[in-house]
């Protein structure tokens, strides 16, 4: 094992050390990119997402970790409503309950389907929680005082949008879509209401981390011994390294696409009917703010753009982005996350369309 890693440190550090020679001669260029403006900007932007994100997903992983000790599979399967259409509507209003942000829902909604939560109600959740809470409500309220419209129909827009993805999955979604060792889904016939459900040993060896039962964490069957504080820790530590790397990435490329491409180019972009809308969502996806902050920025197109892409802009970002795409696509296999993102593009983009025709007759 000593030997094995050796090698692995000596693979990393001898293509290294042929980099020094290189990094010497282009010092002076490092030096002038490193105080040019654009790095500078990059760098603030990216903090400010990092900065604003990292909150919400240690509140995510540490809201996971409790579920690993104290909620178990038969918890979650008596909790969850026995007709698709209770889960669905159910799960479409959880966000109330549990107001947690788009970046911290990854790592509970894969806890809770390890647990044997559907995946249709565990979608429905991701997709709902990070808009369909009071926070992101009295944020959005704040951002537009005069335009209370605005609020009620992205509400409502994300919970209808949230529940026909979560039927769809319902209907069509027939294997387990989680990564890990390819284990077929078991039909939980005590529960009609799991279409979709987990192995009851699922969770012990699907994990993305290979966690040692001996920290004392729940298998599922059992609790955790309550004064093993350690292996909570340890556990929460395990999902916070493995969601953060994807939002440190996320993070990067969304400050380096803000910094050279101009707002002013992309709102040319924008020019009709049609491209509006489409701008307006692609800027959420890239632009990949938090659901409790991205009012504020919608605000700033009030004067430019129709409520119609306004709200298509307020409803997908939080639903999909650029960082939350790289979780899902950490979470979930490939063709389950591009078949989702098409279908939360298409239903948002008909559906702010159809609210921007009732709002303005």
């Amino acid at each position: 094992m000593r030997m094995a890693a050796s090698l692995k440190v000596l693979t990393f550090l001898v293509p290294c050390a042929f980099l020094v020679p290189v990094i010497i001669t282009l010092a002076p260029d490092l030096n002038q990119v490193r105080h040019s403006e654009a790095l500078q900007n990059i760098k603030t932007v990216f903090v400010s997402i990092f900065l604003e994100a990292v909150p919400f997903l240690l509140m995510g992983v540490f809201l996971s970790s409790l579920m690993q000790w104290f909620v178990s599979e038969e918890m979650v399967r008596r909790l969850t409503p026995k007709h698709p259409v209770g889960g669905v509507l159910a799960a479409g209003l959880l966000g109330i309950i549990f107001p947690i942000c788009e970046c911290g829902m990854i790592p509970v909604v894969r806890r809770l389907m390890h647990k044997g939560m559907p995946v249709y109600i565990a979608i429905t959740f991701i997709l709902s929680g990070p808009v369909v809470n009071p926070i992101v409500f009295t944020a959005t309220l704040l951002a537009f005082p005069n335009h209370p419209e605005i609020t009620i129909a992205r509400m409502g827009l994300a919970f209808a949008v949230a529940s026909a993805v979560g039927g769809l999955v319902y209907l069509f979604v027939k294997r387990n879509p989680l990564r890990g060792p390819k284990i077929a889904a078991a039909e939980v016939k005590t529960h009609p209401g799991f279409k979709m459900a987990l192995s009851p040993d699922h969770d012990s060896h699907s994990h993305t981390h290979a966690h040692d039962h001996s920290h004392g964490i729940s298998d599922g069957h059992h609790h955790a011994h309550p004064k093993n504080w350690r292996s909570f820790f340890i556990h929460a530590g395990d999902e916070f390294v493995d969601m953060s790397k994807y939002l440190v990435i996320g993070a990067l490329i969304t400050a380096c696409i803000q910094t050279f491409v101009s707002r002013s180019d992309l709102i040319a972009l924008g020019n009709g009917p049609a491209a509006s809308y489409v701008f307006m969502m692609g800027f959420a996806y890239v632009l990949s703010l938090c659901s409790t902050s991205d009012a504020f920025v919608a605000s700033a197109f009030s004067h430019t753009f129709a409520l119609g892409p306004l709200i298509s802009f307020l409803v997908l970002g939080p639903m999909l982005d650029f960082k939350s795409t790289l979780m899902l696509l950490s979470t979930f296999r490939t063709r389950f996350v591009i078949g989702l993102s098409l279908a939360i593009i298409a239903l948002v983009f008909a559906g702010s369309w159809v609210v921007n025709l009732w709002l303005w007759g």
